[in-house]
């Protein structure tokens, strides 16, 4: 979880915001309230705080290793992994493709900043196990950012470390 270097022979993969992504999905939510419309019946719309990162894995045969997360403010960072059955180009997000668990890092406000953040460890080791597994079938995978309490983007550094299996 520490800011930390990974080893040679380790992959560290780096989340990154998609941000045209995140912004045809805002547009999805605002055609909506402009003509009144209702979203489709399961559909998950993006919220105000969230936005959506992906992974580009450059190999499919993955061992999850550690989260390498840091956040220099207080708040909560939550991370929801969408299945491999959503095509963004193509088809808008259901609730029935989020993953689960999902990861959840956070600083409470009254902690001071050099406070290590607090997590729920099972969940996130699971979480990390199932994105190596995913990442056997494809070559991207999205995910879903909620900022909470205070956090900000620009106070995120998230990556997750692998080993390729031999």
């Amino acid at each position: 979880m520490e800011n930390a270097t990974a080893p040679s022979n380790t992959l560290e993969l780096v989340f990154k915001e998609d941000t045209a992504l995140t912004e045809m999905m805002r547009l999805r939510v605002s055609s909506l309230q402009r003509s009144g419309q209702k979203r489709q019946d399961g559909e998950r719309l993006l919220l105000p705080h969230e936005a959506v990162y992906r992974l580009d894995f450059p190999t499919q045969e993955l061992h999850f290793s550690r989260w390498y997360f840091s956040l220099s403010a207080h708040g909560r960072v939550t991370i929801t992994g969408i299945s491999q059955h959503w095509t963004p180009d193509l088809t808008h997000l259901m609730t029935r493709q989020l993953l689960e668990p999902i990861g959840t890092f956070w600083r409470n406000a009254n902690d001071p900043e050099e406070t290590p953040l607090k997590w729920l460890e099972a969940d996130m080791q699971e979480f990390g196990e199932r994105i190596a597994e995913l990442a056997k079938v494809r070559k991207v995978m999205y995910f879903l950012f909620a900022f909470k309490d205070g956090a900000e983007a620009a106070n995120l550094n998230c990556s997750v470390e692998f080993t390729p299996e031999e």
